[in-house]
């Protein structure tokens, strides 16, 4: 079984060689096949909303022609934020798996904890922390080099 979280990795690099914040996202079916897999692009599409989780949740969409992602699993580089938990609680996601928590924007074990209010349609198994220190290498080396 390939490794999805290295592949989401994989993205993130990819979104930092764009300029873009490295994050990587990778969405799985039921079935173990990749759905779709991308890095930000807000820069690039000038876009506010287009973040990896975001962008894999639409593609998704589009490939199994549905809104409702039910028994995918999503794996991505950084806890999501409140926009993305709200769009994986909407398309009905399994799991998600992410590496780096992010105590300032992340949604899921910080701040609104959007999966554990009362007014959350669904919420998915979620596992953090996975390669949480390759993740944060990334995006501290990231902001280092913008700094510069």
């Amino acid at each position: 079984m390939p490794d999805f979280m290295q592949l989401a990795f994989v993205e993130a690099e990819d979104a930092a060689k764009r300029g873009e914040v490295p994050v990587g996202a990778v969405l799985v079916s039921p079935k173990g096949d990749v759905l779709a897999r991308t890095g930000n692009r807000t820069e690039e599409f000038g876009d506010p909303t287009a973040h990896a989780e975001m962008l894999v949740i639409r593609e998704a969409g589009k490939v199994l022609s549905s809104p409702r992602l039910i028994d995918c699993d999503l794996y991505v580089t950084l806890e999501p934020c409140a926009m993305c938990a709200a769009a994986i609680s909407f398309a009905r996601l399994r799991r998600v798996y992410f590496a780096a928590y992010d105590p300032k924007g992340g949604a899921v074990d910080h701040g609104p904890r959007f999966f554990s209010q009362p007014t959350c349609h669904h919420a998915p198994e979620v596992i953090g922390g996975m390669d949480e220190q390759k993740a944060s290498d990334l995006l501290k080396r990231f902001f280092a080099e913008k700094r510069e």
